[in-house]
């Protein structure tokens, strides 16, 4: 294990065989509430496709306001960069655009903070039109307050003779540009917005429940989903292989078609500019019926990842959205798959294996019991002139079971939302019970 006060360590993961070479950085910082995960930290860089070169730690009290780091700490990075010929350093941390400057000048090379990172991978993940204008808005907002590091050779020479202010009319026709750009990509997202929206309403007004799947990056949400419903969504062993949203039609027994949304993975301290890009993929979560909080239970941050989540969800007004946890890769853990019920013998826990499918079976069981909690179950007895009412019924799929009385009456078993229930019972005459 590595100390925090150590100023360079062995590296977590194995290397890759490529990739742009990169010293990365982290700091114990004791002004900070809750710390950067360096493991995690590394995963990022290897899902960005960088190659780790060198790691070097150390601890602070606060942030250096200039550079972050103090002028030791410096030295030591400027040395690993020489030493690996690094391309890249990059900060576990948020920096600020004028530290972020001040360090490419002093290390001579390309600095990226902990949000430049997660937008990178954002980036490559993207797959839809949707998702590529929310990188993009997310990239062009934090590119706007750096757009200065680019023109800084211009902005010194901006005193001589015949060079009088070109970097900053330059640096002032980049500003214009990003802001109409950012401007057009707005636009087009509240037209995104407006179609989701509408394909809700029609979920709402056909009254199918909708399952969001949720949880940390790289808990396997997209094995659980590719699993139950077969949609083949691309699947990686690395940190936000899925962006994009997908939603998929699933029939349960006893309960009908559910629409099941596989979403885009949390992670510790999301950068508020994400969650804001993203609110358009986000809001599939907000209009949920029930949320399956997918969980690594194999993970040492277990309890951790949880509270990272419940955090996002707060931020963007799900936290009050019925909950069912999914304890994923019990496999690793060779636990039995099973359900956990609360006092109420409701389902708030179930136990399973994405990989293998193990207990994939009880997950079902458990969101039909979940979702189908406002059911209605009834015996009905027809009369010949309320074949309207029968016809309703089967066009519903509520018809579990039907028989014929001699005296032509129909008994018909049916379970069916109690919202569609309720309309039915609107129309008409009444069955007869």
């Amino acid at each position: 294990m590595f100390s925090p006060n150590t100023a360079e360590v062995a590296l977590f993961f194995d290397r890759p065989d490529s990739g742009e070479r990169a010293v990365l950085v982290h700091l114990n910082l004791a002004s900070e509430s809750e710390r950067e995960d360096p493991r995690e930290f590394e995963e990022l860089v290897l899902s960005a496709g960088g190659d780790p070169a060198a790691f070097v730690m150390g601890s602070r009290v606060t942030p250096h306001p200039r550079t972050f780091v103090g002028s030791g700490k410096l030295e030591e990075i400027r040395d690993q960069v020489n030493l690996h010929e690094a391309e890249i350093v990059m900060f576990n941390h948020a920096l600020s655009p004028s530290q972020e400057r001040n360090l490419e000048a002093e290390l001579e090379c390309r600095v990226l903070d902990r949000t430049g990172l997660i937008l990178d991978i954002f980036a490559q993940r993207a797959r839809t039109h949707e998702g590529n204008l929310q990188v993009e808005l997310a990239q062009l907002q934090h590119m706007s307050t750096r757009l200065v590091r680019g023109w800084t050779h211009l902005e010194r020479q901006k005193g001589g003779i015949g060079l009088r202010g070109p970097g900053e009319t330059q640096l002032e026709t980049d500003r214009r540009l990003l802001r109409a750009r950012i401007k057009t990509i707005q636009a087009r997202l509240v037209k995104v917005h407006k179609q989701r929206d509408q394909g809700r309403r029609s979920r709402r007004r056909a009254e199918i429940p909708t399952v969001s799947l949720v949880g940390y990056t790289n808990a396997g949400k997209s094995t659980l989903f590719n699993r139950v419903t077969g949609a083949g969504v691309y699947v990686a062993d690395q940190l936000f292989a899925t962006l994009d949203p997908t939603l998929r039609r699933l029939e349960l027994e006893n309960v009908g078609p559910i629409v099941l949304a596989d979403t885009v993975g949390f992670i510790a301290h999301l950068p508020h500019k994400l969650v804001e890009a993203f609110k358009a993929t986000l809001e599939e979560t907000l209009s949920a019926d029930l949320l399956l909080h997918v969980i690594d239970a194999a993970t040492g941050e277990r309890e951790d990842n949880m509270f990272q989540v419940q955090d996002v969800l707060a931020e963007i007004g799900a936290e009050d959205i019925p909950q069912l946890q999914v304890f994923n890769k019990v496999d690793l853990l060779e636990q039995a798959p099973r359900i956990d019920r609360n006092e109420h013998g409701l389902p708030e826990r179930v136990w399973l294996s994405a990989a293998t499918g193990a207990g994939s079976e009880l997950l079902l069981q458990a969101i039909s019991e979940l979702v189908g909690e406002d059911m209605v179950s009834e015996e009905l007895h027809l009369e010949p002139d309320q074949g309207g009412l029968r016809a309703a019924l089967y066009r519903l799929g509520a018809v579990e079971n039907e028989d014929y009385g001699d005296d032509g009456v129909a008994h018909l078993s049916v379970r069916l939302p109690r919202a569609d229930w309720n309309r039915l019972m609107k129309k008409g005459p009444e069955p007869l019970f």
